[in-house]
């Protein structure tokens, strides 16, 4: 929805070149924000579940192997980062639906510039 009506001349702009428009404008959250957020509480959630669970000194029962402290925060890491980051995008698609939903009516002005010969 347009309203083509011109506002009278701004600045040196002749008043045919500014043409106002009622336009929509809505909020979205920044989602590569968010996932970094969850990356970085999934690493941390991995450090605290490396540390608290300390299963390293006996060899797995599936592999007879002894893992390394290191590899274990690996091994956990692995399912902790995509958790962290499914969990934030999940929050927000919630904001989305939720915040997002809350639009604004604005006008705005567009000048129209002729290239000079």
């Amino acid at each position: 929805m347009s309203s083509h009506a011109p506002f009278p001349a701004e600045g040196g702009v002749p008043a045919d070149q500014l043409v106002s428009e009622q336009v929509t404008v809505r909020r979205s959250p920044r989602y590569g924000v968010f996932a970094a957020v969850g990356a970085a509480l999934g690493i941390v959630v991995a450090m605290i579940l490396a540390t608290a669970f300390d299963g390293t000194s006996e060899p797995s029962p599936f592999t007879e192997v002894v893992y390394s402290p290191s590899q274990a925060f690996g091994f956990i890491l692995l399912w902790c980062v995509p958790a962290g980051i499914l969990l934030a995008m999940v929050a927000a698609l919630v904001l989305e639906w939720t915040i997002g939903r809350r639009t604004r009516r604005v006008t705005v002005l567009h000048e129209t510039v002729a290239d000079p010969e």
